[in-house]
This record gives C-alpha cells, structure tokens and sequence, in this order.
C-alpha cells in the first residue's frame, strides 16, 4: 500500500473528509433545535427554556470551532494532493468552495460570535436573529460544497477553453440534481443526527434521575419526533440522487472520446472500490434501519410520566449516536465509489486529477494529515462528551455565578 501513491491519496482523503463531514452533519442537525428552542423561549419569556438553549449551544460551539479546524486542514489537503483537479477544473469546482468559504468564515462565524458574546446584552429578537443567520449560513455552506460535489459527479455549465473549465451556464451549475437532490438529502440526513445526539444526552440526564427544569424530557420528546419525521425524507431523497445518476445524459463538451471513455472505464479494476462501497451502502441501510427502531422507542416519551417508569430502558439510547454517523459515512463512501475511476466524470480521471507525488511525499502527506485529523477528533469527542455529562451548569455558555458580595455587616457598636 505504501508504494502506491494514488492509494495513499484516496485513503487520506476518505478519512479526512469522512472526519470533517461527522462535524458538519452535528452542526447542521443541531442548530434547528437551538432556533426553535430559543424562538419557543423568547415568545413565553421563559428563562428555563433559555437555559435549555444555552447547554445546546454551547455544544453546538465545541463541534463547530473543530469544524472549521477541519474545514482548514481539508482546504490544504487539496491544494497538496490534487493540484491536477484544480489546474482543469479550478474555475468549476474551486467556485463554489470560494464562495462557501466566504459564507463560512465571514457571515457564520460573525453572527455565531455576535450570538455567543450577546447574552444579556442584545435585545432578545435581536439575539435570536443572530442564530438565524447561522443556521441559514450553516445550510448555505454545506449546498455550496454540494454545488462543487455535485459537478464532479453530473459536470454541467462549463467548457474547455485551453484545457481549462470555464463555467457558462451558472444557472445549470447551482441547479444540477446531482447537487440539488444531495442536498435534500444532506438535510434529511443530519437532522437524524441532531435528533440521534440530543436524545443520548438527554437519555444520560434522565437516566440519571437529572431533568432541571424538565429540560431534558422535552429535548427528549422533540428529538424522538424530529427523527420520526426525518426518516422517510432521508431514504427518499437518497433513492431519487442514485435513481437520477443512473439516468443521467452523457455530460457535453467532453474533451475524451467515447472509445476513450469506454477504455479507461474497462481498465479500471473496481473490485475493491465496488466491495468498499456495497459495505458502504449495506451500514448506511443497516443504521437507517435501526433508526427507524430508535424513533418509535422515542416517542414512547410522550406517553405521561414517561421516562420515569422506564428509566433503566434510557442507557442503551445513550449510545446511539453511532448509527446516524455510521449511516453519513457509509452512504458518502457509497457516493464516492461510485463515481470511480473518474474524478470528473467522463473527463478528468482520479489518476491524473491527483498531483504527481513519490511513495515518500505520499506516505509523509497520508501520516501527517491522518494524525491532525484523528488528534481533532479525539479533541472534539472528548470535549463534547465532557460537557455533556456536566449539564446545563456547566456548559461553555453557562451563565456565570453571581460574584459573592463583598459586603459585611454593619459593626455594632459597643457599648
């Protein structure tokens, strides 16, 4: 393996972007809970459900700090080991990212600053429109990234032009459905995950006999509902990407014949790529299936004076949180090996997308950026489990303790 520099690139590149993507997706199926939670307590002036969004957000911070950490380090990671990718097809694919980037770091992170820094100093409208902006910016950037995904899968709106792409058709881009039905699917998806995450945690405080302010039977509640609702959408929109890839016309304006097209395609040995993505395929069935389980147990937190009576029953949801993440990596390698050997379909192979790298620039590249990203996520597992177990008192955002006065009693004067 290690004398094979294109294999070491695709391993690093699955993991990494495998890596990244678990933050995006908590991110994302997080961030409707904390709008909603903070919209429903600033319409009843309720400072427990303010409480409440205050413990959410501050694990919605953790993950999203590591997330652009990540984000970063992917960013470099094409520059490094797929320069061939972005020499043809630069002004295509790298577009998109521009613009995603520009989204993420400018507007996100400024209202999620202005957010975290504007308790008690905003006015309260004021503040949650703060957050609305980062969901909405959260969801633009992640169909930014679908955007550029998706030309790489249904490359639409470009030509060659001296063996670069130039994009002419902006609309057929934004509009591609290879982007668009990703994208769908993208937001039913992590909405499993948010719902997944927040009934673990709540599970643990219930479990434990901790409900301050019965935050957590409601995140409980909402979560067991969301993930009912969520899953249907999930698997249908997953169908209509793979069903609409299938169907798909030859792309135009390709710079390879079909003879040439058709050679690479039989000279490319997919047996173990194709291996790799049926197991891809059958853990994301396997985990939605299991969900889907998950859901109907949750909702059995409607029923009155639920959880009390089944408390014992609430431990084994305090691990589920793998399922959904199993099922996003799962059905991302699924995507991705699919698309092979091409890394443009019908006009840039993932060979000569790749930059021309020995077995030694290979292997250092694959050991450096393999450790950064498992040191992240370690990083960002432990802190998020850490703050989750303290509860809402002891959270990033938890409000601080009232200063102990340094007021003493008047003297008595003696007599």
């Amino acid at each position: 393996m290690f004398d094979d520099p294109l294999l070491l690139a695709r391993l690093q590149f699955s993991f990494t972007a495998a890596t990244h993507y678990l933050f995006v997706a908590f991110t994302l199926g997080l961030a409707p809970f904390i709008l909603f939670g903070q919209l429903g307590a600033v319409l009843r002036r309720d400072p427990a459900r303010l409480r409440a969004v205050r413990f959410w957000g501050g694990l919605y911070v953790v993950n999203y700090g590591m997330g652009v950490l990540s984000g970063l380090v992917m960013e470099l990671q094409l520059a490094v080991n797929w320069s061939g990718l972005s020499e043809a097809f630069g002004y295509a694919f790298g577009a998109p990212l521009a613009v995603e980037t520009m989204v993420a770091f400018f507007l996100e992170s400024t209202f999620l600053g202005l957010w975290i820094f504007g308790w008690d100093r905003m006015n309260r409208w004021a503040h949650l429109a703060c957050f609305a902006v980062v969901a909405a910016t959260a969801y633009a950037s992640a169909y930014w990234v679908l955007v550029a995904n998706g030309f790489l899968r249904s490359p639409v709106g470009f030509e060659m032009r001296g063996g670069t792409a130039v994009v002419t058709d902006a609309t057929a881009l934004l509009a591609n459905p290879a982007a668009v039905l990703a994208f769908a699917h993208v937001v039913a998806g992590t909405l499993m995950v948010g719902a997944v995450v927040v009934a673990a945690v709540s599970a643990y405080h219930l479990a434990r006999g901790a409900d301050p302010d019965r935050m957590f039977i409601r995140a409980l509640r909402a979560s067991g509902l969301v993930l009912a609702l969520a899953l249907m959408p999930t698997a249908a929109t997953g169908g209509l990407q793979f069903g609409a890839a299938a169907d798909a016309p030859p792309t135009s304006g390709l710079t390879l014949t079909a003879a040439e097209i058709a050679a690479v395609e039989d000279a490319y040995d997919g047996g173990a790529a194709a291996a790799i993505g049926a197991a891809g395929e059958m853990v994301m069935v396997l985990s939605w299936t299991l969900m889907s389980l998950l859901a109907l147990a949750l909702l059995l937190a409607w029923v009155p004076k639920a959880p009390g009576p089944l408390r014992w029953a609430l431990w084994p949801v305090v691990l589920t949180p793998v399922l959904p993440y199993a099922a996003s990596v799962g059905g991302w390698v699924y995507r991705e090996t699919e698309r092979q050997p091409w890394a443009v379909v019908h006009h840039l192979t993932t060979a000569d997308a790749m930059t021309d790298l020995g077995p030694v620039a290979a292997g250092v590249s694959f050991s450096l950026f393999t450790a950064a990203f498992a040191v992240l996520a370690g990083t960002t597992w432990w802190l998020l489990v850490r703050y989750a177990r303290r509860g809402p008192d002891g959270g990033p955002l938890a409000p601080a303790p009232p200063p102990e006065s340094d007021a003493r009693p008047p003297a008595v004067p003696v007599a």
